[in-house]
């Protein structure tokens, strides 16, 4: 048995966080995966896995070897890739971290007009609202909406981005539309603190910088989705993604306010790390996307 057979065995029952989910995932038996990963052992002569009935875990050496040993099988792999590249043939495994607020809304759809249209490719797609390490955590492509500061990554602008601030008619009736954001002090709020400003309000100021409005409310909550549903309800004024807030804007269930003291610069991005060989498969999404959302939600503008 090869050490590349055996270090893969290593990554797939990391990733997979134990032999029986791994087993289960690439379709292997428990006991050849703890056979390679014993072999990879002696061969190295380290401890890698911490090996206990109820729990997994790496060892600090373990740990160090599985973040070299990734960037050796994704080179490998993109060595591969390069040659079918020349023949067209677009497939593989691409792992995607994108985060909730993205797949549960409409651009989420084109994860799945992507799986539809290319058969070869297999997604494994993980929702996380939090800024994964991607090499780290072994991720091919990443979806970002933030205002991108990172140089340690390569990124594409696939669409702007924005936050408007929307309120229920019934709410608006109740507390009276405010005249400044400045007024949504003294005004229910609703925080999303998956936000990076989370009650601390970011708006233009009309002079060519930005004020803070420190803003506060009954109901926090780490998700868009449920934000809108909260300011539906007519529970607070809210911050909401534009490709959330769209719909429900234009069935007359939320009302914008202050369009134009929007702060702006952010959009919804394509990160992947840098590499010698940015992979055919992984090219082949980041277009389809895009496209997908130029032609769907009016991106990369």
């Amino acid at each position: 048995m090869d050490t590349l057979t055996r270090m893969r065995a290593f990554v797939d029952v990391v990733e997979a966080e134990g032999y029986s989910a791994a087993a289960r995932k690439i379709g292997r038996s428990k006991a050849l995966l703890s056979k390679y990963v014993r072999e990879l052992e002696d061969e190295l002569g380290v401890l890698l896995l911490n090996r206990t009935t109820r729990q997994f875990s790496l060892t600090q050496t373990g740990h160090e070897y599985y973040r070299k040993v990734i960037e050796i099988l994704r080179e490998i792999d993109s060595l591969s890739e390069s040659i079918r590249d020349a023949t067209g043939d677009i497939r593989g495994r691409i792992k995607l971290s994108a985060p909730r607020s993205f797949a549960d809304a409409a651009p989420g759809r084109s994860l799945i007009d992507f799986a539809i249209e290319h058969p070869d490719i297999e997604l494994d797609i993980h929702l996380d609202d939090r800024f994964v390490d991607m090499v780290e955590d072994g991720f091919d492509l990443a979806i970002r909406i933030t205002r991108l500061d990172d140089s340690s990554l390569i990124a594409r602008k696939l669409a702007p981005f924005s936050v408007p601030l929307v309120a229920s008619p019934e709410l608006i009736e109740r507390v009276g539309m405010p005249e400044r954001p400045e007024d949504l002090q003294n005004l229910p709020c609703i925080i999303d603190t998956n936000s990076r400003y989370r009650n601390n309000w970011r708006f233009l100021d009309g002079e060519g910088g930005t004020t803070t409005v420190a803003v506060n409310g009954r109901l926090e909550v780490n998700s868009p989705l449920a934000v809108c549903a909260a300011a539906k309800a007519g529970l607070g004024f809210a911050l909401l993604p534009e490709f959330v807030a769209t719909a429900e804007v234009e069935a007359g269930h939320l009302m914008r306010l202050f369009d134009d003291r929007l702060t702006d610069g952010a959009g919804i991005y394509a990160v992947y790390p840098h590499r010698r060989y940015l992979p055919a498969k992984v090219r082949t999404l980041v277009d389809y996307l895009a496209h997908w959302l130029k032609n769907n939600c009016g991106g990369d503008r």
